[in-house]
């Protein structure tokens, strides 16, 4: 008899929780009106895509440098790093496209230092000459013992240039 009376208490507390909760539920979505058409509901899952850089860093580069758009990838099965970035800037950017100056790829975390390398028949590779604004300009380092891996922080130096803690792709 007693096991039948807190059951039931138990049941009755339940579904007041279940009628308050969905009381509450509606008097807040009355309060705050209908959605309108134009705003989309967010997704259920939302899938973290951390920011290249933080706000401050890249305001610093196109202040500074005239570049935007920084990024490391891994390409040719890791043979390759590549270091590619968009010019906004074209008198500040020449810095980085001086052939004089070799560019080099620092991975503190790996202990190498890449550089950029010069083919027989195909030159240096890497992009020079006048930069334009707009365009998207690149370099390779070649990473031979695929030393540098994706995840890993580096550092890319071209003259007084230094991008810092960028993340290889």
């Amino acid at each position: 008899m007693l096991y039948r009376r807190v059951t039931s208490n138990v049941a009755s507390m339940l579904a007041t929780v279940i009628v308050a909760a969905g009381t509450l539920a509606f008097g807040a979505q009355a309060q705050s009106g209908p959605a309108s058409p134009t705003q989309t509901p967010s997704p259920s899952r939302a899938h973290y895509q951390p920011d290249r850089f933080a706000g401050r860093a890249a305001k610093y580069y196109s202040l500074i440098w005239g570049v935007d758009s920084l990024s490391v990838k891994w390409a040719e099965a890791g043979e390759i790093v590549r270091f590619s970035y968009r010019v906004l800037n074209p008198e500040k950017a020449a810095t980085l496209n001086k052939k004089e100056l070799e560019p080099s790829l620092i991975d503190p975390q790996a202990g190498v230092k890449l550089v950029v390398p010069a083919l027989e028949q195909v030159g240096i590779l890497r992009q020079s000459g006048t930069p334009e604004a707009g365009k998207v300009y690149w370099m390779a380092f070649s990473n031979s013992g695929r030393r540098v891996k994706r995840g890993n922080r580096v550092t890319v130096q071209i003259g007084e240039f230094r991008a810092v803690g960028l993340v290889v792709d």
